[in-house]
């Protein structure tokens, strides 16, 4: 309607990104659905953040480009945690490997990695670490936390395992629920979110 040439659309945190595969019968890909009308809108570039699932790339027929956290990550770590020469990288599940492995080359230091089996969505069954982080660091990073189960849970499970403290690096803090008082009653020394989501009111309620 205002005629312009060129439409891009900036989404940090891109909708319904864990939905991007059936994972049971019946169920939506909602995060084609949203790439169908960004398209059908007028969109001729997208630009997000740490996409969930690298694959909504290809729901698009204009391009997509996925920014990567990395860098902040990287600068935040080297500026804020003193022991990070020695530290250990943890993704709070196998899926995240990729995004670890990647930090803790730049940061010349060593990862670890927790298996986790979900009986349903926010709801996790059971995890096992793989990795030494006894009397280190342990640094967790993920790409986003919703009502903080995870990270939680993974947080018990490093500082059972001796882990000195534990710090979770996140993209996008969604916070939903239960999440901040989970944080508040978690054993992390600090909870560090990017700003593709608003969290004036969220760091308001956490402590951390």
């Amino acid at each position: 309607i205002a005629s312009a040439s060129r439409v891009t659309a900036v989404i940090p945190c891109f909708p319904y990104a864990r939905q991007d595969k059936k994972d049971k019968s019946r169920a939506p890909i909602s995060a084609k659905l949203v790439a169908n009308m960004l398209s059908v809108a007028g969109a001729d570039h997208i630009i997000t953040m740490d996409l969930h699932a690298s694959q909504i790339q290809g729901f698009f027929d204009i391009p997509v480009d996925n920014l990567y956290a990395e860098p902040a990550v990287l600068k935040w770590v080297r500026e804020n945690i003193p022991e990070w020469r020695t530290s250990i990288i943890v993704s709070p599940d196998a899926g995240g490997a990729k995004r670890v492995t990647a930090i803790a080359d730049r940061l010349n230091v060593e990862f670890a990695l927790i298996h986790k089996e979900r009986k349903k969505a926010n709801e996790v069954a059971s995890m096992v670490l793989v990795g030494d982080v006894k009397d280190r660091v342990a640094i967790l990073v993920d790409d986003m936390a919703d009502t903080c189960g995870t990270i939680c849970h993974a947080a018990d499970k490093l500082m059972e395992a001796g882990a000195s403290k534990v710090y979770a690096i996140l993209t996008h803090g969604i916070f939903s629920g239960p999440a901040i008082s989970r944080i508040n009653n978690a054993c992390f020394e600090a909870v560090v979110v990017t700003n593709t989501i608003p969290q004036e009111q969220h760091m308001k309620e956490s402590t951390k």
